[in-house]
Formats: C-alpha cells, sequence, structure tokens
C-alpha cells in the first residue's frame, strides 16, 4: 500500500522558529513548506494544497487571523493548527482546529500534528464550526478624528469604511454598504492605528 507522507505549510515570521520547527516536522516523517507572513502563504497553497497548515497568529502583513480566515472561507477542508506565544487558548472566532502556544514542549506539538494528520479530527470539536469572522486591522482616525475600519465585502469584494465606537469591541457585525449581505467582522487593533 503506497503511503503518502503529510504535507504541511509552516506559516510564522520568525526565521528561526521556521527552521526549528521544519527541521523537527522533517525528522518525524512530514513534508514541510515555509511561508513568513499570510500573503506568502496564500501564495504557496495555490502552487500546491496542503494537509496542515500550522500558522502563528501574530505577523506583520496579513495576520494569522486574516490569513486563517481566508483559508477556513476557500478552503474549508485543510486542518488547522494556531499558534501564538502571548496567548494561553485559541481565541474566540480563530478559524482553527487546534492550538500551539510557541515555547511550550514541541513534543506536544508533534502529538498534536500527528493526531489531526492521522485520524481527521477537530480537537477543538466542541467550538460551534460557524462561519469564521473577517479579521480586520483598525485604519486609524479619520479627518473628523473618529476611529475607523476598511472592510472588504466577501461577497461583492467592494470596500467601505465603516467608523467604530472609541470603546468598540474586537467584534462587528454590519451589512455591506453595496450589496448589503450581513458581515460579522474581528478587529485586530494595532499599535500603529492607536
Amino acid at each position: 500500500m503506497l503511503y503518502l507522507t503529510p504535507g504541511l505549510l509552516l506559516v510564522d515570521d520568525e526565521a528561526l522558529l521556521r527552521t526549528c520547527l521544519s527541521e523537527m516536522l522533517i525528522a518525524a516523517g512530514y513534508s514541510v513548506r515555509n511561508a513568513s507572513d499570510g500573503f506568502s502563504a496564500l501564495g504557496a497553497i495555490r502552487d500546491e494544497l496542503p494537509d496542515l497548515i500550522l500558522s502563528d497568529l501574530n505577523m506583520p502583513g496579513m495576520s494569522g487571523f486574516e490569513f486563517l480566515s481566508v483559508v477556513r472561507r476557500r478552503f474549508p477542508s485543510i486542518r488547522v493548527i494556531a499558534m501564538s506565544s502571548g496567548l494561553l487558548g485559541l481565541p474566540h472566532g480563530v478559524a482553527a482546529d487546534a492550538f500551539y502556544q510557541k515555547g511550550t514542549d514541541p513534543a506536544f506539538l508533534l502529538r498534536i500534528v500527528e493526531y489531526i494528520t492521522r485520524s481527521g479530527q477537530s480537537l477543538v470539536s466542541r467550538r460551534t464550526r460557524l462561519q469564521a469572522p473577517i479579521w480586520i486591522s483598525s485604519s486609524g482616525h479619520n479627518a473628523s478624528g473618529e476611529m475607523f475600519v476598511t472592510i472588504t465585502c466577501p461577497e461583492c469584494l467592494r470596500a467601505f469604511p465603516r467608523t467604530l465606537e472609541q470603546s468598540a469591541a474586537t467584534t462587528l457585525e454590519t451589512r455591506c454598504a453595496w450589496c448589503h449581505i450581513p458581515i460579522h467582522c474581528a478587529i485586530v487593533h494595532s499599535a500603529t492605528a492607536a
């Protein structure tokens, strides 16, 4: 019987971590490709669909929050492990099947990868599989001093601005200014937009 090596896509902006995790995963028998951010990861997916994605959540350019939301919408069958050093668990609304806290026991990461690639099971099975929110960065302040975001509609692909309350939560329910479909957004407040 022919056994195919599971293909993993490792996405992280830290080159040293990518190298270390890649070597560990290759030694465990996995085929590993690397990407340094969400944009390059989407390009890697266009070249070849991975069986599993291991992605950092906090990256410049396209964050892991945004990247995983796109993956879940466009490629719902790809299994995903989110990882972060600043979080203790999977944040609500992140479209991932499991979570790994960077800096903890790498053997635990190998067990998660093995479980997901062998069984096809989600480690977050109790979490409802709702449509993942669109993760967007806060855009800063407009000429009136109001905080705003620019939202791109997933249906009509047109962009439109939306002002936020100063005490805005991290999630936003709105409608597209063009086609009026409901849109569920999650806001990533960047340090530069404050």
